[in-house]
């Protein structure tokens, strides 16, 4: 069973920075694509960033050159460094990985930016 726990958010003023983490647990992490969403509250889910098995990354328009998508498969984590972060960046971030035909999704955490 894949399990996906996100860490790091938390409150940052405009134009701070964050690093997300989602650490997997189970051995298909390192085939498996990734990618973080997040949700803004009265707002659909939207996605963020994605990454490959092999390393290929795409992002929202919104966030491109503000933030990085990466993977570590030897600690089965994925990150997402968030700079130059905006208020409009406040949301519930997720993550999900891509198993076969399923898809599973973490918890969840906040990120709120506000002065």
């Amino acid at each position: 069973q894949v399990q996906l726990v996100e860490s790091g958010g938390g409150l940052v003023h405009p134009g701070g920075s964050l690093r997300l983490s989602c650490a997997a647990s189970g051995s298909i992490f390192s085939r498996a694509p990734m990618g973080w969403y997040r949700q803004a509250p009265g707002k659909q889910r939207e996605l963020v960033a994605r990454i490959t098995s092999g390393g290929s990354t795409n992002y929202a328009d919104s966030v491109k050159g503000r933030f990085t998508i990466s993977r570590d498969n030897a600690k089965n984590t994925v990150y997402l460094q968030m700079n130059s972060l905006k208020p409009e960046d406040t949301a519930v971030y997720y993550c999900k990985a891509a198993v076969g035909l399923i898809d599973h999704w973490g918890q969840g955490t906040q990120v709120t930016v506000s002065s």
